[in-house]
């Protein structure tokens, strides 16, 4: 086992009878004590410059980290800006549609009272002709009612006599256009 250790012979085989004890085992223990020293001798360089790339890559990180925070926080500012000149804007919005609103109901009422009288012109004229047509229908009416009443008045008050003579009359004047 550790024969490769030059020792005298006694010592070893001391050691091989107290230290090869089962479950003791020490010589495994001085590997790996030897294993460590080594591979610590040989890798300490490789180690520490992988150790120091490491701590720079970290050290650039956490710089480009608090940059990106920076720049978060400025544009956090401009969105807070952008939001309270947003309410500003909501509100200006609001004031010019109720604006809006007010002239859009003046044009609707002005429109509506115009439309009125538009139709209230109209209705007048349709009154005008239909008082027109109506006192006509009543002229002509009251003219051939006029007629009846003096037709039945004359055919009342005629005579027989009356009547012949009129037609003589009138017999008379037909001849007389003849000629």
């Amino acid at each position: 086992m550790l024969s490769f250790i030059f020792l005298p012979e006694w010592l070893f085989e001391w050691l091989d009878r107290y230290l090869n004890y089962p479950g003791l085992e020490i010589w495994k223990l001085l590997d790996l004590a030897i294993f460590l020293t080594v591979a610590i001798f040989i890798l300490k360089k490789p180690i520490a410059h992988a150790l120091a790339s490491r701590r720079e890559t970290i050290r650039k990180q956490i710089l480009e980290a608090e940059q990106e925070r920076d720049r978060a926080a400025e544009k956090l500012a401009e969105a807070e800006a952008k939001l309270a000149r947003v309410d500003q804007e909501v509100g200006s919005i609001r004031k010019l549609a109720r604006e809006e609103a007010d002239l859009e109901r003046k044009r609707q009422v002005a429109g509506a009272e115009q439309e009125m009288q538009r139709l209230k012109a109209q209705s007048d004229r349709e009154l005008e002709v239909a008082r027109k047509a109506a006192r006509r229908q009543l002229q002509k009416f009251l003219a051939t009612r006029s007629i009846e009443v003096a037709k039945e008045s004359v055919t009342n008050q005629l005579r027989p006599e009356d009547d012949v003579r009129l037609i003589r009359e009138r017999v008379t004047e037909l001849r007389e256009a003849r000629r």
